[in-house]
């Protein structure tokens, strides 16, 4: 493949050099200078509508739209000269002239574009004094609603709608100062498994969550890097807490995984990292007065105890949920060799649900985090109804955070229980241990994607009570049975991870970073020519 040509260019004083064809709102970004913009977004068609972004560009005869003129050589480019500025003011004012001051009450508040360059670059007043425009709230349907008097006409829901999701439902109605968004009669956005990026793209608050509305201000919100769990797909995503719970999950950029998007089904899942039913304190099966024997709370020295005893001399098969970390799949591989066990793991099947204009990405049939990262540490996939052949009476079965409730475990005679798990299900009472651990939202680890991608999630919050991350408990079982001493980071199981299998050789945390990186045999999971909107 040839060459890109580079070309020169200065935009505010700064030597750029850039690919032949970039916009120069693109460039300006490669310097450091942000160029107000509404309707352009790296991911959508351009459609120059909003004029937001206009800049001076030397010898051009008018001022230019930054995101629809490209780069030339040897171009001057200035986004904050007085003439460029003066245009921009334009436009904001005529953007505000029907659009309502309720940022007190808007869920967009502190998070407004509009609200940002007004503030940064718009009139101080407003010289208008005619009563505003009003128009009621509509449903769009599905997590969607559309609040019109917000509306700026940046086109963005309409071209994500048409050129990405494919499904033309959304348009312009009306025309000049009367122009609204309009739906479709006959249909909805909750038809359509990724309508809800419509509320991202949206840069002022006309799009709006049903879920978020009202929940928290956007300045009330921590939030922290992480990997939407829900299919294997592994999108990266933003989770974003209030007072030490979830209360939204958003898409983060990621040009290999998921581009700007997620899908309405892994955006909304996210309440069951707010089970209350959690497991906070380990618990150990002793005798009672009466010669029965009963599961009583311990500390977490006495509970590990327990369980190396009762792993010592006994074969160990291990469910495995493919919502686990590496770092813990991991050190569960390494407890099934010590004992001479076997893995397993089960996995939840559901339909398909592609973005027609956006290669190889879909919600995924397997609806859990981490299968692939399960199969590379060799875990085998079974039916539920088989992941309990082969025990017999004196060999152990460790339940690795895995969802049996509604086909509660009928254990052969003899076989010990073991509970690694999040949640306390109906049936712990049968268990000889439960060890508590922390969800993905509480703790830092890894996933691994369909495509042999591994990704880092960061922690998000505090677990309840005395839950560990199970990567910290993993470690301090297999010292308490005379290998290795523990880790206190999950970087340091996941350095341990990469020494013993090949397939993750040479990765680190740091060469991670939060895009991720592939594994040594990546080639073997390339993407299915078959996928609809697939290269």
């Amino acid at each position: 493949m040839a060459d890109v040509k580079q070309v020169n260019l200065t935009i505010e004083g700064r030597p750029v050099t850039v690919p032949e064809g970039m916009s120069i709102l693109e460039a300006a970004k490669t310097a450091g200078i942000l160029i107000p913009h509404y309707c352009y977004h790296p991911g959508l068609p351009v459609a120059g509508v909003c004029r937001m972004c206009l800049v001076e560009v030397e010898k051009f005869p008018k001022l230019a739209p930054a995101c629809a003129t490209a780069v030339g050589e040897g171009q001057v480019v200035h986004v904050h000269s007085p003439k460029a500025l003066e245009a921009r003011k334009g436009v904001l004012e005529f953007l505000l002239i029907n659009h309502p001051l309720d940022c007190p009450i808007c869920d967009q508040a502190g998070e407004c574009e509009l609200q940002d360059y007004t503030f940064q670059e718009g009139r101080a007043d407003s010289r208008y004094r005619e009563p505003k425009r009003f128009n009621p709230m509509e449903d769009f349907g599905g997590d969607v609603l559309y609040v019109t008097n917000r509306c700026i006409l940046c086109t963005r829901c309409v071209r994500f709608m048409d050129k990405l999701a494919e499904t033309p439902v959304l348009n312009v109605s009306e025309r000049g100062d009367r122009a609204v968004i309009g739906i479709h009669p006959d249909q909805d956005l909750g038809l359509h498994a990724w309508s809800g990026n419509v509320i991202d793209l949206c840069p002022v608050g006309a799009l709006v969550s049903k879920d978020f509305l009202n929940k928290a201000r956007a300045w009330e919100l921590d939030r922290a890097a992480s990997v939407c769990p829900n299919c294997t797909q592994g999108c990266n995503s933003i989770l974003e807490t209030r007072e030490e719970t979830v209360v939204r999950m958003r898409p983060r950029g990621n040009d290999e995984v998921n581009q700007y998007y997620l899908c309405d089904y892994g955006r909304l899942n996210y309440r069951w990292l707010e089970r209350r039913d959690r497991a906070e304190i380990p618990y150990v099966r002793v005798a009672t007065a009466g010669g029965a024997t009963e599961l009583a709370p311990a500390d977490w020295d006495a509970a590990l105890r327990e369980t190396a005893a009762l792993l010592n001399g006994a074969r160990t098969r291990v469910l495995a949920s493919p919502m686990l970390s590496n770092e813990t799949l991991g050190l569960l591989a390494r407890l099934v060799a010590k004992t001479e066990g076997a893995g397993v793991y089960t996995v939840t099947i559901g339909p398909e649900a592609p973005l027609a204009g956006a290669p190889d990405l879909a919600l995924r049939a397997e609806r859990a985090a981490n299968v692939i990262g399960a199969e590379l540490l060799g875990f085998e996939r079974r039916d539920t109804a088989r992941v309990l052949d082969g025990l017999a009476a004196g060999d152990v079965l460790i339940v690795a955070d895995e969802a049996l409730a509604a086909a509660p475990p009928t254990l052969p005679s003899g076989v010990r229980l073991i509970l690694l798990t999040t949640a306390v299900p109906g049936w712990a009472a049968a268990a000889d241990v439960v060890l508590p651990i922390t969800n993905m939202a509480e703790e830092e680890g890894t996933f691994t994607n369909l495509r042999g991608r591994v990704q880092r999630y960061t922690q998000a919050k505090a677990g309840p009570g005395l839950a560990r991350p199970a990567w910290y408990v993993l470690g301090d079982l297999l010292a308490a049975m005379g290998e290795g001493e523990g880790y206190y980071a999950a970087a340091d199981a996941f350095a341990v991870l990469a020494e013993r299998h090949a397939s993750f050789a040479g990765l680190t945390y740091d060469a991670l970073g939060l895009r991720g990186r592939p594994v040594a045999d990546a080639e073997r999971f390339a993407a299915e020519p078959a996928l609809a909107g697939a290269a």
